[in-house]
């Protein structure tokens, strides 16, 4: 069933894709709390709200996931404001997967964008492709669309198609969106 999830979601299917993740969860309810991959489609459908819910419940299962405490933030700063977001970041870690640990710096006002980009760019393509994905998202949270799309397009770009697994995916489906609002 996750395979269907993610399918629809690949397909810019939010609605179907979250359906399926309910189902889901309504058929697992052990798995319900893990399932980030529903928060991240909550967050694109623009329920901020339950994908904050979401990866708070991830969290209570895994401490250490500074991806998902990021799409927590994220979640946070869109339903109330980056300040509060700040405020109420999720501490967690270590994880030492690549770049979570700068990007979580960046989020908590430790690194600016900048300075992350800077960084990133100066290693491996998997590395400039979690730099770009979460700088594009940051400033999305930030209110400043157009930088949102420019980092989310160099993220979403074929040179990053064997990097990032579903989160490449996510890149693609949410760098549409919001050019799709941005012609609206």
């Amino acid at each position: 069933m996750v395979e269907l999830a993610e399918s629809e979601f690949t397909a810019g299917r939010i609605d179907a894709s979250i359906a399926a993740f309910d189902r889901l969860a309504a058929l697992v309810p052990s798995a319900a709390a893990t399932l980030w991959q529903r928060g991240i489609a909550l967050y694109v459908a623009g329920r901020y709200t339950d994908c904050e819910t979401q990866f708070a419940s991830f969290y209570a299962e895994d401490p250490s996931d500074l991806e998902n405490a990021t799409w927590h933030f994220l979640c946070a700063a869109r339903a109330q404001s980056i300040e509060r977001a700040r405020a109420g970041l999720l501490k967690a870690g270590p994880d030492p997967r690549v770049l979570r640990q700068q990007i979580y710096e960046m989020l908590a006002g430790q690194r600016t964008p900048e300075q992350l980009l800077d960084l990133s760019g100066k290693s491996v393509a998997l590395v400039q492709f979690y730099g770009h994905l979460y700088v594009g998202l940051y400033m999305d949270a930030s209110g400043n669309r157009d930088a949102a799309i420019d980092h989310l397009t160099t993220a979403a770009n074929e040179r990053y198609d064997q990097y990032g697994g579903f989160m490449n995916i996510v890149a693609k489906v949410y760098v549409d969106k919001l050019r799709r609002l941005r012609i609206r």
